[in-house]
């Protein structure tokens, strides 16, 4: 069978679309692949098919690294529903059915396998994986692996290390959103040569969508503008999604909107995964054409007919900003972006960027917390421990990152109570200690936010150039 076969066959698509077959056999003849595509191009089938067409003995397996567990359900969901053995395991499943299904990996079912990177710290999912052979490794998401990319995620920069469990097999990262410096960051986290990488770039030209930023004062403003928008001819061909940085904000502006007549759904942190879940049913199905949501919502929404995407607070970078608005207009038909930009939203984002970078005197403190105060941190738990060493805001994340960080470097015993309150070193190592070093991140942070207030000036007829030109 040839890719072109499974394409007919399995998806239901007459030809391939931009390089997809070039990627496809590129891999399947045994080379590493980036493949860097506009959100909705089809970056998923550069590897599902030849994870399908690898299958050639019940021990092979390609290994799909994804960040979300949503993510990775709704395509477990969408090849299951195609006839593909596929499955995936996380923390969303209960004792019982993980076990079962690490049962069912040890004894050779299935042809793509879905986990997060966390899962190699699970013994029982070593042992099964042992078993089998990793004919394809695919890191999803793969900006999640650089520390320069939007997404940093601490856990992602263990690629190295978790491809040298399943034998270094042939690798291919996807992503929407990945520059230059990103792209040599993954390439080192993958412990890959450059050279040995083909890339492919489909560029992020999307020319069926409308970019516009609108210049508020207040919030006022906000949700006259937003009225308009959602009253629009455009808002009523299609579905929309309305973005917001904070929980707060989103609420505040969901009980206006209400008062108005403006029916919709939320969709954020705060609320459980059931109901999270339940909204992106509902969302993706059309029972529900309007989302309030946090910048969590879409990663692996495949919705042909998102109309609008309108940012009513500031995006954290250029980067989130174009992976939110490639949500827009899959099908080709003309889709509207619009950025309701509120100079006073910076300053939200600028703190952000704060909490993602702890100092060194930061993680001089907890190191020093976590040596002195064991036992109160075994009585009283993670909340307490922030309490210790902040007070500024419930929702100052330095503790998460910092712990994250110092687990991933070996300093922390494990990433959960009890074990990350035990230090595994009697000093803190570099380059935790080092303002300069850490300083580094920040500075690129700060710089992504920076290129999207030049975007905001850059005139209409120049913005598709501009993010041309930053990402390629």
């Amino acid at each position: 069978m040839s890719p072109l076969d499974v394409l007919r066959d399995v998806y239901g698509h007459a030809n391939f679309r931009t390089s997809q077959s070039q990627v496809i056999d590129h891999v399947m003849s045994g080379h590493h692949a980036m493949v860097v595509m506009p959100t909705g191009m089809g970056k998923s089938l550069c590897y599902q098919i030849p994870g399908i067409l690898l299958r050639r003995d019940p021990a092979d397996l390609t290994l799909v690294l994804s960040p979300l567990i949503a993510l990775m359900q709704d395509q477990v969901d969408a090849l299951c529903h195609k006839g593909v053995d596929a499955t995936f395991i996380n923390s969303s499943l209960d004792a019982n059915v993980r076990n079962q299904r690490y049962r069912e990996v040890a004894e050779g079912r299935y042809a793509l396998l879905y986990v997060t990177p966390e899962r190699f710290r699970k013994p029982e999912f070593r042992e099964a994986l042992a078993k089998r052979k990793v004919q394809l490794f695919v890191v999803d998401e793969a900006h999640c692996v650089s520390q320069w990319g939007h997404d940093f995620r601490p856990d992602y920069s263990r690629m190295a290390e978790i491809r040298s469990v399943v034998a270094d097999p042939v690798t291919i990262a996807v992503t929407a959103t990945a520059t230059a410096e990103c792209r040599d960051d993954i390439y080192r986290q993958l412990g890959i040569d450059a050279a040995d990488v083909g890339l492919f770039h489909e560029g992020i030209d999307r020319p069926n969508l409308q970019l516009d930023v609108q210049h508020v004062y207040d919030e006022a403003e906000k949700l006259e503008h937003l009225h308009d928008l959602l009253h629009s001819a455009m808002a009523k061909t299609g579905s929309t999604i309305l973005y917001f940085s904070l929980i707060k904000t989103l609420q505040r502006f969901s009980d206006q909107l209400l008062s108005r007549g403006v029916d919709h759904v939320c969709y954020h942190g705060d609320l459980p995964r059931q109901a999270r879940r339940r909204i992106q049913d509902e969302f993706m199905s059309g029972h529900a054409d309007l989302v309030l949501a946090t910048p969590a919502f879409g990663m692996g929404i495949d919705k042909s007919d998102i109309r609008m995407v309108i940012h009513a607070e500031t995006p954290g970078s250029i980067e989130s900003y174009y992976q939110e608005i490639g949500r827009a207009g899959r099908d080709g038909k003309p889709s509207r972006c619009v950025w309701l930009y509120d100079q006073a939203d910076l300053m939200t984002q600028m703190q952000f960027i704060e909490w993602s970078n702890p100092d060194a005197a930061f993680y001089g403190r907890l190191f020093d917390a976590l040596q002195s105060k064991r036992e109160q941190c075994l009585a009283y738990g993670l909340q307490w421990l922030s309490d210790q060493l902040q007070r500024i805001s419930r929702h100052d994340h330095r503790l998460d990152t910092a712990m994250a960080m110092l687990e991933r470097a070996g300093v922390l015993a494990g990433p959960r109570p009890p074990e990350c309150f035990d230090l595994t070193t009697d000093h803190l190592p570099a380059p935790f200690d080092d303002d300069a070093a850490l300083g580094q991140k920040k500075t690129r942070d700060q710089q992504r936010l920076y290129e999207l207030v030049k975007f905001a000036a850059t005139d209409p007829s120049d913005r598709q150039r501009y993010l041309y030109e930053y990402f390629c």
